[in-house]
């Protein structure tokens, strides 16, 4: 709480998204309960309290789902039965043909709300006396339901509805910074010709553990994205009204590319012969990491991407990358003039060439995608403000 009240962030949507579940709860239990008088009025704030979501739209996407997996499971009971009567054989038949509709991928994680609503409705049909009455409270409970999307969607709608944002942002920063992180932390040992296990082998595994946070970083991506849909504060007048995120999601795409490139940099440092040693050996060794200081560089300026500051932050990761293209030039050149045997597949120097080619190429390819996101995003607050203009000279 302490934590919410003083920033923005993870603790203040968690509260925010806590308060409007208790209310959109406590008004499905003041309709069902108060006012319809039902006899499972527990099934309008449970459904409201289940489809509440992060983004509007999920909130819409799993009411839709949660109101299909129950009507499905409601109707199966009621066919069966009216049919069959309320027996052991009947609730095995229905359990059985629930189960089998809640492996239906288009409910998704609702799926087993299939056979919840088919069991609840059993035991309302049980207990309850004469077939009229049993429409009757199989309605109610489909009625119930309703409700509780319906107040769930529209709470979460008017009530400020959540925009993520600066999610995209900070999916691009966590992995922008571990790779940061990795590659400033093997420029010192390669330096000293420590290419031991103990170094190498941690090298490895970290660059290996960024494949979750490449995924992390992509799942806030589409939340971010999803927060754009049916958010009635999206039509509002700012600067992040009109984003896309199409240049975020450019952006990530060049970094886990980046993170694959590490990856098998650190596998071949891993595999490095012990017998690989000498005069020139540690010349090379040296240059390569003096061109991985030179891209940890590149990587920083996207572990502080901001939109506001989109454009000067460009203007830094493009000079970066100007300067690790200096030292990727100069690895190149000066291993050449090298007796080392760079076409040699069993040899680690030719492979490491290639590899450092291609983390070049992807940094100045992700720096390539930042400045063109700049010139979109100026071009959009240009358009706007013009409009702004336009509509205060009217």
């Amino acid at each position: 709480m302490r934590r919410a009240k003083g920033a923005g962030g993870l603790e203040r949507q968690t509260v925010e998204l806590i308060g409007k579940s208790a209310l959109a709860a406590s008004v499905c239990w003041y309709i069902a309960h108060d006012l319809m008088g039902a006899l499972t009025p527990a099934f309008a704030p449970f459904s409201a309290v289940l489809i509440m979501q992060v983004t509007v739209y999920q909130s819409l996407l799993q009411a839709l789902r949660y109101g299909a997996a129950v009507c499905a499971g409601v109707f199966v009971q009621a066919g069966l039965g009216f049919l069959a009567g309320p027996d052991l054989l009947t609730f095995v038949l229905v359990a059985l043909i629930a189960l089998v509709i809640s492996r239906w991928r288009r409910l998704g994680s609702q799926g087993v709300q299939v056979a919840t609503a088919a069991f609840f409705a059993f035991s309302t049909y049980t207990s309850s006396t004469g077939n009229l009455q049993r429409v009757e409270q199989l309605s109610q409970i489909l009625a119930l339901v309703g409700i509780g999307c319906g107040i769930g969607v529209l709470i979460n709608l008017t009530i400020l509805p959540p925009v993520r944002y600066r999610s995209a942002e900070n999916g691009i920063r966590t992995l922008s910074h571990s790779l940061c992180d990795l590659l400033s932390d093997i420029p010192p040992v390669l330096r000293e010709g420590d290419l031991g296990e103990e170094n190498t082998e941690g090298w490895r595994q970290r660059a290996a553990a960024l494949g979750t946070t490449v995924g992390h970083s992509r799942s806030a991506l589409l939340t971010a994205w999803e927060s754009r849909h049916y958010n009635p504060r999206r039509h509002l007048p700012g600067p992040l009204r009109d984003q896309d995120f199409s240049g975020y999601q450019e952006v990530a795409d060049a970094l886990e590319r980046v993170t694959y490139q590490v990856a098998s940099m650190t596998r071949t440092l891993h595999q490095w012969p012990q017998e690989e040693d000498g005069e020139e050996c540690r010349e090379f060794l040296a240059h390569y990491a003096d061109m991985l200081d030179a891209l940890a560089q590149i990587i920083r300026r996207f572990s502080e991407i901001d939109l506001k500051r989109l454009a000067r932050q460009t203007a830094q990761a493009c000079a970066c990358a100007e300067a690790a293209r200096d030292k990727h030039r100069q690895l190149l050149e000066r291993a050449r003039d090298t007796a080392l045997p760079l076409g040699d597949p069993s040899r680690p120097y030719g492979i490491l060439l290639v590899e450092a080619t291609r983390l070049m190429d992807e940094a100045q390819h992700s720096c390539d995608v930042l400045h063109h996101s700049a010139r979109e995003t100026e071009q959009r607050e240009t358009e706007q403000s013009a409009r702004t203009a336009r509509e205060q000279a009217r």
